[in-house]
């Protein structure tokens, strides 16, 4: 049950207290103008600052707020599935916590949710979304690995996605539920897997374009790109070997 809920919004929140107040008051003064019913999870993947402090700190004047506190960092995509899973929404959506993609992009989802998407996700690259947008450009290793990189997704596991990787993702509650249900990958690769699980289960998956600001504190380094690439073969073998229900 939903309990009414219309849009639920998940933060993966590991190590962000210089960043986190600000994000949540972001949210928060986009949702208030709103005309639907709404809810913020912050999901605190056992950060050693104090994230979670300056959270819960935040839940007296942002009555729509909860956290989890999580007792073990295995990764932001752990942290997001344990959102989705405890979300009430009818629409749940993740976002970084430094407001990269903004939140007021819903504004472009939501009428793709109308037409009966069950996935709906924000594109950095003009291939995917007309009009997508970075406001401030990579490093150019960055851009370089992460263009080889989604050339090599493409190849392995979801074709068709030039940027499998922006971290602005919402899905339908039956779509969710479905998907981050069997999730096994709780690293930086969960994004392609929950885009391949989505393909699998044959649901529409469509794309708006990100206007994103690149931040420079971003927790994602060099050995990232490769973290993902290794996770996008354990993702090709578990549906080679039939761990998904699809």
């Amino acid at each position: 049950m939903n309990q009414g809920i219309y849009l639920s919004v998940i933060i993966p929140a590991y190590n962000e207290e210089d960043r986190i107040a600000r994000m949540l008051d972001v949210v928060w003064a986009y949702l208030k103008r709103q005309s639907y019913s709404s809810e913020i999870i912050a999901v605190s993947g056992n950060s050693t600052d104090n994230t979670v402090s300056v959270i819960k700190n935040k839940m007296d004047r942002i009555s729509n707020l909860s956290v989890i506190d999580q007792k073990d960092n295995k990764g932001k995509g752990d942290a997001v599935r344990e959102g989705m899973l405890n979300a009430r929404g009818e629409i749940r959506l993740f976002t970084d916590a430094d407001n990269s993609t903004d939140i007021s992009h819903f504004d472009k989802m939501r009428p793709l949710f109308d037409q009966g998407y069950e996935v709906v996700i924000c594109s950095r690259d003009s291939r995917d979304a007309f009009g997508a947008q970075q406001a401030t450009s990579q490093t150019w290793y960055k851009r370089f690995l992460g263009q080889a990189g989604n050339l090599f997704i493409q190849l392995v596991v979801v074709r068709g996605i030039w940027d499998t990787q922006c971290g602005f993702k919402a899905f339908r509650e039956f779509a969710a539920e479905k998907i981050f249900s069997q999730q096994k990958i709780p690293g930086w690769g969960f994004d392609i897997e929950v885009l391949a699980l989505a393909r699998a289960l044959g649901y529409k998956i469509g794309m708006v374009p990100a206007y994103w600001i690149n931040d420079p504190k971003s927790h994602v380094r060099f050995s990232t790109y490769f973290q993902v690439l290794y996770e996008t073969i354990k993702i090709r073998l578990n549906f080679l070997s039939g761990k998904y229900e699809v």
